[in-house]
């Protein structure tokens, strides 16, 4: 049983988005496996607190386990709890497709319901067997979100099998409709006024009967096996962004689709500029000397440049001059950056000369005493 998305992640029920996607930043980087090598219960902990933000972060999702608990994600609709991970290391996995409308049409099924008008029939078996999708977490610089860069992820995970093409058969070729149910995997029985809807016994609700099995999967259409993917993380990526890969998650039973791989990205916090938007804050000491009486500094940015910026005379502490187009890359809009802000400081000396003691005497019109100081 999936544990509590609220209490793993420790916010509240009523916890915004943003409060959620904090919380969950903060305990994946205390969990990281890299952090914790060799660590199972890290790990286990890394696992629960990545299926508890897959819940959370999806509006459909979250509104369903607050509706339902865990009975909204049984039978593999929503995030897994860790077990059956085909990762090592911190991935999770969860159903693709799955949504509020699975979650009805099951509830009305339970009534005897067959499906119902607006959310659409079942399908067949087939389609439904649709691969699972992949989730992994990537940490990023600064410097490479504003770059870009290339992150290479191992892992296992099912794949078609190459000798029946997927199809799990022993010749390669699609596997005929179980003839009982017409490929649905379910049958009907009538009780009194309901239709009521079992897995097909004929096919075992797979929707394909299949003579003679492939040697090499058993019939599955799937083999487990160790995959490398190089994900390419665009220039511009903001924190908290989630990437997606089309057909790169597990391959599905008997020919059915592949699910997609999702990768989370986080963005670490840099030492020297912060981060708003698409703009770039940077704080300088400036002398008083040049806030005084004008002056340039030199001041360098995010990718090395060497920039001379003009201080106006009487520049004040705190405040901001804009560099426009000195800030990171808009990834919705190619060539377009955002600005750099430099923010002033300044350092004071904690050792005088005589010369200079006086110079500030001189300028503050009096000398120091406790209720003036020299500015």
């Amino acid at each position: 049983m999936n544990k509590n998305p609220y209490e793993v992640l420790g916010v509240a029920r009523d916890a915004s988005d943003a409060d959620i996607k904090k919380a969950y930043h903060k305990l994946v980087m205390k969990y990281h496996p890299d952090k914790n090598p060799g660590d199972k219960t890290a790990e286990e902990k890394f696992k629960e607190v990545n299926n508890a933000f897959d819940i959370l972060k999806d509006p459909q999702k979250r509104a369903a386990y607050d509706r339902f608990g865990d009975a909204a994600f049984a039978g593999g609709n929503g995030a897994s709890a860790g077990a059956g991970n085909p990762f090592g290391g911190g991935f999770s996995g969860f159903a693709g497709g799955a949504g509020m409308d699975d979650i009805l049409r099951e509830a009305m099924r339970g009534f005897g319901f067959d499906g119902f008008g607006g959310f659409g029939g079942r399908g067949s078996a087939a389609a439904q067997q649709r691969g699972r999708d992949l989730l992994d977490t990537v940490t990023i610089s600064l410097r490479d979100a504003y770059f870009g860069t290339t992150h290479t992820i191992k892992f296992s995970s099912n794949v078609a099998c190459d000798k029946c093409n997927g199809n799990g058969t022993d010749d390669g070729k699609p596997a005929p409709v179980c003839p009982r149910c017409g490929g649905s995997g379910y049958v009907q029985a009538r009780q009194g006024f309901f239709a009521v809807e079992t897995p097909c016994p004929e096919c075992n609700g797979t929707g394909h009967k299949i003579s003679k099995k492939c040697s090499k999967c058993d019939g599955a259409g799937v083999i487990h096996k160790q995959r490398t993917i190089d994900v390419k993380i665009p220039a511009g990526v903001q924190d908290g962004a989630r990437l997606r890969l089309a057909g790169q998650g597990e391959a599905g039973m008997f020919g059915a689709p592949a699910g997609d791989f999702y990768i989370d990205i986080h963005v670490k916090p840099d030492d020297k500029f912060e981060r708003i938007g698409n703009d770039l804050v940077v704080r300088v000491d400036v002398p008083f000397t040049t806030l005084a009486l004008g002056g340039e500094i030199d001041v360098r940015t995010i990718d090395d440049t060497e920039l001379s910026v003009k201080v106006p005379a009487g520049t004040q502490i705190g405040a901001r001059l804009r560099v426009r187009g000195k800030g990171m890359p808009n990834p919705q809009r190619s060539g377009s950056f955002g600005d750099l802000y430099i923010e002033i400081a300044m350092t004071v000396p904690t050792k005088l000369s005589e010369k200079q003691k006086k110079a500030l005497e001189e300028f503050a019109g009096t000398k120091p005493s406790k209720k003036s100081g020299w500015f």
